[in-house]
């Protein structure tokens, strides 16, 4: 992995990123929260003693670069692997030879790049070696360490969380790139401000965008439709089946919670415009459906189905509108988890009353022997009653009557709670 600035020794002919690489953490840009005297990495650099840690963040924000700095900052000598290209032989290479170093009194911060890659039995062999001090490790990632990393490893380092570069810290290297070049991009302010909007947080990024504009010859600055027209814009990061793809959903559906429509149209726009496959999206539509709006407004599960079987018709573009439909009809529906309380407390219920047996009233009874028994003796039949409405005990023999289901004064569970009432008077009135 790059680092972004570089020091005074680069030659002139390298990336401008490797020219741009800080001498001193207080160089690096975007990250005062850790750098910074009152921040984790500054402290433990005010007191000359590190300890291990996973530092996490998206790509392009600094991670290797400070790893280096902290090691010249504490006099440890830095020893750099990536878990992409390194085995369990790599590994042992560099513990011996970190452990021959601590002999003479030097020790090793050993960089673990993408450690998240390294399966849990390897990832299990740092931990002798953090433990007796031969190393200190600093691992990289761009994936939760709750998930991708061993407990174990986690309870001897600690996660220090490195933030996607905001825009005064993109611009920041921009001004940087323009000092070192000696000359200004060859952009509008309103181009050089949609550049920085381009990298979306991703400073490595933005400094290869720069170089690229550094690179040709232009007879004028570049508009934002011109600087387009040229350049690439940073796809968004989404791994389908990592947290930026559970975090998006999250965010959608809590959103559609929340009743805000403008909110979850935008994240619903975020996952697939990252390319999230149309059908999972109308999966999540669905279930929201079912837990969040319920009986409040019936119609809600209607218009998700039905967006998905517009989108089956239509597909890609054309049928993402039905989608949107459905976010959009959501968001605004009256809300209620009713339902979804009901069932969760309708399914312990039933696992803690075991088989018990229906009252025997309410049994059908195909054979003679099972009328003999008493199967359907003395039902009453709703329809034959006045209000349609009997009033009968339908629970197990010496089971409780219970509610699991109570609907909210909301949308259409008002008038369903109404009528719930009204049969609970009914029913008072019988026992009366």
């Amino acid at each position: 992995m790059a680092d972004l600035f570089a020091s005074e020794s680069e030659p002139a002919a390298a990336p401008l990123a490797d020219r741009l690489r800080p001498r001193a953490l207080a160089e690096v840009v975007g990250q005062d929260h850790l750098t910074g005297p009152e921040g984790a990495i500054g402290r433990m650099v005010a007191a000359g003693r590190l300890s291990s840690m996973i530092l996490w963040g998206p790509p392009g924000t600094g991670k290797t670069t400070i790893a280096r700095l902290l090691a010249d900052a504490v006099g440890l000598r830095f020893e750099a692997i990536s878990a992409v290209f390194s085995g369990v032989a790599d590994l042992k290479k560099v513990f011996a030879q970190a452990r021959d170093h601590a002999r003479t009194g030097h020790r090793t911060l050993l960089f673990v790049d993408e450690i998240h890659r390294f399966n849990r039995a390897q990832q299990d062999g740092f931990l002798p070696y953090v433990e007796d001090g031969t190393v200190t490790l600093v691992g990289a990632t761009t994936e939760n360490p709750s998930f991708e990393l061993n407990a174990a490893l986690l309870s001897r380092a600690q996660v220090l969380i490195l933030h996607r570069l905001d825009a005064a810290a993109l611009t920041t290297l921009l001004d940087r790139a323009e000092e070192v070049e000696g000359r200004p991009l060859p952009l509008t302010p309103a181009a050089r401000e949609a550049l920085v909007a381009s990298a979306d947080g991703d400073g490595r990024f933005l400094l290869n965008q720069a170089e690229t504009l550094f690179s040709v010859a232009l007879a004028e600055p570049l508009d934002p439709a011109a600087l387009s027209a040229l350049l690439h814009r940073r796809l968004a990061a989404y791994d389908k089946d990592r947290e930026g793809h559970y975090n998006l959903i999250s965010a959608l559906h809590k959103s559609l919670r929340g009743s805000d429509p403008q909110a979850a149209l935008y994240y619903l726009a975020r996952m697939l415009v990252a390319g999230e496959e149309p059908l999972y999206v109308l999966r999540r539509l669905v279930r929201f459906a079912s837990e969040d709006v319920g009986l409040a407004d019936p119609q809600a599960l209607v218009q998700c189905l039905a967006a998905k079987d517009a989108y089956d018709f239509l597909g890609s573009p054309e049928g993402e509108l039905a989608i949107v439909q459905a976010c959009l009809y959501l968001a605004t529906a009256p809300k209620s988890n009713a339902a979804y309380r009901a069932q969760k407390a309708a399914w312990r219920s039933a696992k803690d009353s075991g088989s018990l047996m229906p009252p025997a009233h309410i049994l059908n009874a195909p054979t003679r022997l099972m009328k003999d028994i008493g199967y359907g003796k003395d039902y009453a039949y709703d329809h034959d009653q006045a209000n349609g409405f009997s009033g009968a005990d339908y629970w197990p023999e010496g089971m409780q009557a219970q509610t699991f289901y109570r609907p909210v004064e909301r949308g259409f569970e008002k008038r369903i709670a109404e009528r719930i009432a009204y049969w609970e008077d009914l029913r008072a009135r019988k026992r009366d």
